[in-house]
C-alpha cells in the first residue's frame, strides 16, 4: 500500500517515508531521469541511418532532432503545476506511461511524419513527468539529507548527457536483433514499465498546500511564448536563421513579459499564479537560475561541435566519436557526487566558480589538443579535466539553487529551472552551432572549432561572475521529521 501525504503546516516537512522505500522511489526517479535526458542526444548519431531506412527529408530530421526538446521546454512549467494540483505521484506515473508509450511508438513508426509526431509526444510526456522528480527529491528529503539525493541525480545528469551519443553509436552500429536505428527507442519501454510498477508502489502521493490554479489564458500565453522563442532558436542553425525567426523570437519574449506581469498582479491580488515572482525573493534562487542558464548554454554547444567536429575535421567514425565521451562521463559522476554531497554544502557558490574554471580549463586543453599531433590521445586527458569541471557545476547546481526554495514552492521552483536548463541547452547548440559552421565556411574547421571553444569559455567565465551574487553556503536547516 502506497502513502498519501498532504504539505500542510509546517510546509517544510517531508512525508512519512525513509529507508528503503525512499530509496527504491529515488531510484525510480533517477532512472526515468536518465531515460528523458539520454533522448535528447540518443537519436542524434542515428540521423543517417534514419534518413536511409524511411527516406527521411531534411525537414523532416529537423524536425525528428528538435521536436522533442521544443515540447518539452514547453510543458515543463505546466507539467510541474498539474503535479502541484493532481498529486505529484500522479503526474509522473502519466508522464512514465505516456513516455513509454511514445518510445514504443517511435522506434515501430514507419514513416518519418509518423516519427516526428511521435517524438512531439515524448517530449510533452516528459514535460509531464521530469517536474516531478526535483519536487519529490525535494520533498523526500530535508535539507540536511538532500545533498546525498541530489548527488545521485546529477550525478544521473552527467552520465545521461553523455551516454546518448554513446549508446546510440553503438545500437545503430551493431544492428541489434536486425532492427537497425529502433532500439534507440525501444530500449525505454522495459525502464518504463519497471519505473511505473516501482513508482506506484514506493513513491508516496503529495499536493501543493494551495495549488495554483491553472487557467487556459496562463497556459496558451506561456506555451506560445515559449513555442515562439525555442522553435525558431532550435531550427534557426539549419534554416540559416531567417528574419522572420528573430521576429517571433521577440513577440515570444513579450508574451514572457506579459505572462510575468499577469502572475505579479495575480500574487499581489491574494491568488495562488501559476508561477509565482515571491519565488524569486529566495536569493539563491534568483541569482542561482542566471548563474546556472549561463554555465550551461556552453554545455548545449560543446556536446554539438565535439561530436561534428571529430567527425568532420578528423574523419571519426560515429562509434569512434560516440565512444570519445566514455572518460568524460566517468569524470563527471565522480566530480558530481562529491560537489553535491561534500563540497557543495561546505563552499557553496564557490563550488560553481571552480567547477568553471576547470571546465574552463579542459576546453583551452582541446583547443591545444585539437592542434596537437596526436590528438586521440590529448583529448583524453582533455575531456577528463572537462568532465571533472562540468560535474562539479551540475553537482552544486540543483543542491544551491533549489535548496532554500519552501517545499510550498518546489513545483514551480522545479518547473522554472528546468526550463531555464531546456533553453540554456537549446540556445546553446544552436548559437555555438551557428559559430561552428559559419566559421567553418569561411576559415576552416580548426578556426571554426577554436572559435566555437573560446565563445564557451566566455560563457563560463560570466557564469563564475555571476555565481559570486550567490549566498556563500548552502543553508542547511537541521531536521528531525523523518521517523
Amino acid at each position: 500500500m502506497t502513502a498519501t501525504v498532504a504539505l500542510e503546516s509546517p510546509p517544510d516537512d517531508p512525508p512519512a517515508i525513509g529507508g528503503r522505500a525512499r530509496t527504491i522511489a529515488l531510484v525510480c526517479l533517477l532512472a526515468a531521469s536518465f531515460m528523458e535526458l539520454m533522448d535528447a542526444t540518443v537519436v542524434n548519431v542515428a540521423l543517417h541511418t534514419i534518413a536511409d531506412d524511411l527516406g527521411a527529408s531534411a525537414t523532416a530530421l529537423q524536425w525528428i532532432v528538435a521536436g522533442y526538446p521544443l515540447a518539452y521546454a514547453i510543458g515543463l512549467v505546466l507539467g510541474a503545476r498539474l503535479g502541484d494540483r493532481f498529486g505529484r505521484r500522479q503526474l509522473f506515473m502519466l508522464g512514465l506511461v505516456a513516455f513509454g508509450a511514445a518510445s514504443l511508438a517511435c522506434g515501430l513508426a514507419g514513416t518519418p511524419e509518423q516519427l516526428v509526431v511521435f517524438r512531439l509526444v515524448q517530449g510533452a510526456a516528459a514535460a509531464l513527468m521530469v517536474p516531478q522528480v526535483l519536487t519529490n527529491i525535494q520533498v523526500l528529503y530535508p535539507p540536511a539529507e538532500r545533498g546525498r539525493a541530489m548527488g545521485l541525480f546529477t550525478s544521473i545528469i552527467g552520465i545521461a548527457a553523455v551516454a546518448g551519443p554513446v549508446l546510440g553509436a553503438v545500437i545503430t552500429d551493431g544492428d541489434w536483433f536486425g532492427l537497425s536505428w529502433r532500439p534507440v527507442f525501444l530500449i525505454n519501454v522495459p525502464i518504463a514499465v519497471v519505473a511505473v510498477i516501482a513508482a506506484r508502489a514506493f513513491i508516496p502521493e503529495t499536493h501543493a498546500d494551495r495549488p495554483a490554479p491553472i487557467t487556459l489564458g496562463s497556459v496558451a500565453l506561456l506555451g506560445g511564448s515559449l513555442a515562439a522563442v525555442m522553435a525558431p532558436i532550435t531550427l534557426g542553425p539549419e534554416n540559416d536563421w531567417p528574419a522572420w525567426g528573430f521576429i517571433v523570437i521577440a513577440a515570444g519574449v513579450a508574451g514572457l513579459v506579459l505572462f510575468a506581469y499577469r502572475q505579479w498582479i495575480a500574487e499581489r491580488t491574494g491568488y495562488v499564479p501559476m508561477v509565482p515572482p515571491s519565488v524569486f525573493a529566495t536569493a539563491s534562487f534568483r541569482n542561482g537560475v542566471l548563474a546556472f542558464a549561463a554555465l550551461f548554454i556552453p554545455t548545449g554547444g560543446y556536446f554539438l561541435v565535439q561530436s561534428l567536429h571529430m567527425q568532420l575535421a578528423h574523419g571519426w567514425s560515429v562509434l569512434h566519436t560516440g565512444l570519445m565521451w566514455i572518460p568524460f562521463s566517468i569524470a563527471v559522476p565522480i566530480a558530481a557526487g562529491l560537489s553535491a554531497t561534500i563540497l557543495a554544502q561546505r563552499f557553496g557558490k564557490h563550488v560553481l566558480q571552480v567547477g568553471a574554471v576547470v571546465l574552463i580549463t579542459g576546453i583551452t586543453s582541446m583547443i591545444v589538443a585539437n592542434e596537437s599531433a596526436h590528438p586521440a590521445a590529448w583529448f583524453t586527458v582533455a575531456l577528463i579535466i572537462a568532465g571533472l569541471g562540468f560535474g562539479l557545476i551540475v553537482g552544486a547546481a540543483g543542491l544551491l539553487v533549489l535548496n532554500d526554495v519552501p517545499v510550498a514552492q518546489a513545483g514551480a521552483a522545479s518547473g522554472v529551472f528546468n526550463t531555464v536548463q531546456a533553453l540554456s541547452v537549446a540556445v546553446g547548440a544552436a548559437v555555438i552551432g551557428t559559430v561552428y559552421s559559419t566559421v567553418a565556411e569561411s576559415s576552416g574547421f580548426d578556426d571554426a572549432y577554436r572559435a566555437a571553444m573560446l565563445g564557451m569559455i566566455g560563457l563560463l567565465a560570466l557564469g563564475a561572475v555571476i555565481a559570486q551574487t550567490m549566498p556563500r553556503v548552502v543553508a542547511v536547516r537541521a531536521d528531525t521529521s523523518l521517523p
